[in-house]
């Protein structure tokens, strides 16, 4: 069997699903910090670990029967620790297992506060590392990802779909002109949707595509001037399309604008720094609060009006794997990230950020949803103990606190979370403790 395509992450420390070994199309990313250890895809019934070398990639995944220890792999101390006994699976795709009830090594979590996730139907295709967009209609794009092929390997999606709420479904749509997972998709002021970069199976990439909701068809549009993955997308006011940092291969500092009337991507000014898997926020103001990336704790302003990057207060711990969500009050709220439970509101007026509360579970590769009521749901992850999660959490503004709210039925990370039309909030896909995800479920 070929040796599985390396799966590219949001944070440092994630979960990896693949070793590489002997892939071409780009340079590799960093994957890790020497010394640290994940867990790894392997067969049902078998659970893995690989440990981070010294030129900052995992060596191969060791597999052991799941009742063996899989504690310590090429020397470490510190692997992950398998997951618990759960229900049994039943069948996903491309002959993975799907969890109806696992939690990883979630501990227990008494619901504080009403809110219950249900089941809805479930992807035509298992997949993490996508994205979903509300599309005008009210239904719900998801496109591209990771799942993993008739051979065995981790490979990137080309596929897509569409939810719609009233039938509780997911249908094909057309498919990508190229397979990609870890993109961004931007809703434009035209009803379409700006699919841009990402990783095609350990190379990262420039191309970008749109999404015609009335066709169901997605075609080219201009390139990004650099390739990019762990970039972040968000639209300006003017109805541009703000593409920041990312991995290409290096940290990039590098920013350009997408018109969507030309159809092109132009340079803009370039960060102070150079982040990826970072943060951007649209401000009350018109600026993007661009926070943290792998390694740091600092934070930008962009004007759009100058075209420039200025720096503001600093977070007080660095992130990656975090969230941002912009609160009704035009602070953001920064919530976790790689072994992080702690989380931190910026204030645009100060241009300062402040401790709040923290959330009870440690959490990278969650997702953070405003609901109608304020309120920040905070949904699923990797704890700091490399276990998948199935809780969640609301945030509270007013009071600065957090408090726990019901579970998923699956435990998940690089999962997404849309607000739906009608207050409800989709949960899609994701990475679960028996492989890749095609199952959704709807928190009301």
């Amino acid at each position: 069997m070929l040796p599985m395509v390396a799966r590219l992450r949001i944070a440092l420390s994630s979960l990896l699903l693949a070793s590489l070994a002997g892939c071409s199309g780009g340079s590799q990313v960093p994957k890790c910090i020497p010394g640290e250890s994940a867990k790894c895809y392997c067969p049902t019934g078998q659970q893995g670990a690989q440990t981070c070398t010294s030129t900052g990639s995992f060596a191969a995944c060791v597999c052991l029967p799941a009742t063996a220890d899989a504690g310590a792999v090429d020397g470490s101390d510190s692997a992950a620790t398998s997951p618990p006994d759960a229900p049994a699976a039943t069948g996903g795709s491309d002959g993975l297992a799907e969890m109806d009830g696992a939690e990883g090594n979630d501990a227990p979590f008494a619901t504080g506060l009403q809110g219950v996730f249900a089941p809805t139907g479930s992807m035509n295709v298992a997949r993490d590392y996508h994205t979903a967009t509300l599309l005008p209609s009210g239904m719900v794009l998801i496109a591209g990802g990771t799942d993993v092929s008739d051979a065995g390997v981790s490979t990137s999606l080309a596929s897509a779909e569409i939810f719609d709420p009233a039938a509780g479904t997911f249908t094909a749509t057309g498919s990508m002109a190229v397979a990609r997972d870890g993109h961004t998709a931007t809703l434009l002021p035209s009803g379409m949707v700006l699919i841009a970069g990402g990783d095609r199976d350990g190379g990262p990439l420039a191309s970008a595509e749109l999404f015609d909701p009335a066709a169901g068809t997605l075609a080219a549009t201009g390139n990004m001037i650099m390739a990019r993955l762990g970039h972040m997308a968000t639209l300006l006011p003017s109805g541009k399309v703000l593409i920041t940092g990312g991995w290409g291969p290096g940290y990039l500092a590098s920013a350009e604008l997408y018109d969507p009337g030309a159809g092109t991507c132009a340079a803009t000014g370039h960060m102070t720094a150079a982040r990826a898997w970072h943060t951007a926020t649209l401000l009350p103001d018109g600026k993007i609060l661009t926070a943290g990336g792998v390694y740091l704790a600092s934070a930008e302003l962009y004007d759009p009006a100058a075209g420039t990057f200025t720096a503001t207060g600093s977070m007080a711990v660095a992130r990656d794997g975090h969230t941002a969500t912009l609160l009704p009050s035009g602070m953001v709220l920064i919530a976790g990230g790689v072994h992080l439970a702690s989380a931190e509101l910026y204030d645009p007026a100060a241009g300062t950020f402040t401790a709040t509360g923290s959330m009870a579970v440690a959490r990278q590769g969650h997702t953070a949803t405003l609901l109608p009521s304020g309120m920040v749901l905070i949904a699923g992850g990797l704890d700091n103990t490399l276990n998948l999660v199935a809780s969640a959490e609301l945030y509270d503004p007013a009071a600065g606190t957090f408090a726990a709210t019901g579970s998923m039925a699956a435990a998940r990370e690089f999962h997404t979370a849309t607000l739906l039309s009608n207050g409800m909030v989709l949960i899609a896909g994701g990475l679960g403790t028996s492989g890749y995800l095609a199952g959704a479920e709807l928190y009301e």
